[in-house]
């Protein structure tokens, strides 16, 4: 069975955050680096563009999470926490904020991507141009590097696609040169 499969038949077919059944696609959790029923969730077109960043948000619309901020499935309550402290500005999330419990596991992966803190407090990575680096993004190596602790030397020009940040760290990203998995300092690549 497939993953897409096995979340629709956990969710009847339907958005797991609304609960609307109009083009439901699946979505993997950031940092996420592989697609499991355990850090994906079924979202609908709406949902997905509000949490991609395509879209303004529209905080009527997250009402929804007083429901599915209860669901038993860890990926789902991890994107309500999410899309929650985005809208804890609003003044009711926070109050669904205080009501909610996730697993101290579940709690460090809903933190990954530091939505509950203030702007000012995020970690942002920039590329050699100073363009902000996103999960995700793809990117190309500036400068010749050699990857330590082997005798490989990643050259200038290679692509790197579907970066992953460094929460920790503004000047690390990983990615895969060729089927190594690395970190990079943020001053040798480019944003493609």
């Amino acid at each position: 069975m497939s993953l897409l499969q096995m979340l629709e038949d956990r969710s009847n077919a339907a958005c797991e955050l609304c609960t609307s059944t109009t083009d439901i696609r699946q979505y993997n959790i950031p940092p996420a680096l592989t697609e499991t029923v355990d850090n994906s969730l079924l979202v609908c077109a709406n949902c997905h563009d509000q949490i991609e960043g395509n879209t303004e948000m529209d905080a009527n619309h997250w009402r929804c999470l007083n429901d599915s901020m209860w669901s038993e499935h860890v990926a789902v309550q991890i994107m309500a926490w999410r899309m929650l402290q985005r809208l804890r500005g609003e003044g009711w999330p926070k109050d669904l904020l205080d009501m909610m419990y996730l697993e101290d596991e579940a709690l460090a992966l809903a933190r990954a991507t530091g939505e509950h803190k203030d702007e000012s407090e995020k970690i942002i990575h920039r590329d050699v141009n100073g363009v902000i680096l996103e999960n995700g993004d793809s990117v190309v190596l500036v400068k010749d590097l050699k990857v330590k602790g082997s005798s490989m030397v990643a050259k200038q020009g290679t692509p790197v696609r579907n970066i992953r940040l460094d929460r920790e760290n503004a000047t690390y990203i990983e990615g895969k040169v060729g089927p190594t998995q690395i970190v990079i300092i943020t001053e040798y690549v480019k944003k493609l």
